[in-house]
């Protein structure tokens, strides 16, 4: 996960570190990731790059990892094949956000992934029993989830905050630091954990919005409130530093995870 292009920052940010949920500490103070909470970071990272090569937009993508998460927030990951899983949320985001997906590209570009070099799979009996677990685990995570399949995401609300920032901030400032390309690298960054249906997406967009600019050292206008608390109405600084503090250990993890 690369949170942007490179930009010398002039300060930084170092929020109290908490275990996320589910997350213990070792022996030597080390956090301690169970094999379970890798396993979804991992898979997260295969809806997001099979996703890019399906050519879907950010939303589709942002809504398969959720279906993900609250499908295997409901039932033991040693019940499911996790990848399926992630296959037929693809298949499910693309119909809930109406950039249909068709099966095939879904089933080539996972065997691609597994199998790099390979050619596409033939039309036979593997692609067509394959073809089936897709569609049958589709109807599975619907009936887990109670065909409750849309979402709230923070895309909206970043968008919202990037513009109302960017009047604010000096163009100079603005211009040499990319801070809207890092904070919607910092919110695609989110989706690799369950953290994206713990937080409300208010929350997370000015989070990662507050990362970015933090980190870049870009300062803003003070008045009586913070910037943050008149943007997004009932944030505290709790909230901010536990979002944050859960994306950095979803950093943390990826070393652990190659």
């Amino acid at each position: 996960m690369e949170p942007g292009p490179s930009c010398r920052s002039s300060a930084s940010y170092d929020p109290p570190m908490v275990p996320a949920a589910g997350n213990s500490y070792g022996s030597r103070g080390e956090v301690q990731i169970p094999r379970d909470v890798k396993t979804h970071f991992r898979v997260c990272r295969f809806i997001m790059e099979s996703g890019v090569k399906l050519g879907m937009h950010s939303v589709p993508v942002a809504t398969a990892c959720v279906l993900y998460h609250n499908f295997f927030k409901c039932v033991n990951l040693s019940v499911y094949e996790p990848y399926l899983v992630a296959m037929s949320c693809v298949y499910l985001a693309g119909k809930v956000e109406e950039q249909h997906i068709r099966t095939r590209d879904i089933i080539n570009v996972s065997h691609r992934y597994f199998n790099s070099g390979s050619p596409p799979l033939e039309c036979d009996k593997e692609f067509w029993d394959l073809r089936d677990s897709v569609v049958k685990c589709e109807l599975l995570i619907l009936r887990q989830l109670n065909f409750q399949v849309s979402f709230e995401h923070p895309h909206k609300y970043l968008l919202h905050y990037l513009m109302t920032v960017r009047s604010l901030v000096n163009r100079h400032a603005w211009s040499r630091c990319p801070i809207a390309e890092t904070s919607w690298a910092l919110l695609r960054d989110c989706y690799h954990g369950s953290m994206c249906i713990r937080h409300r997406p208010q929350h997370i967009a000015i989070a990662t919005l507050y990362l970015a600019l933090t980190s870049y050292g870009v300062e803003l206008p003070v008045g009586e409130k913070h910037w943050w608390q008149v943007l997004c109405e009932g944030v505290t600084k709790a909230h901010l530093d536990t979002v944050i503090s859960d994306l950095l250990q979803l950093y943390d993890m990826e070393a652990k995870c190659v």
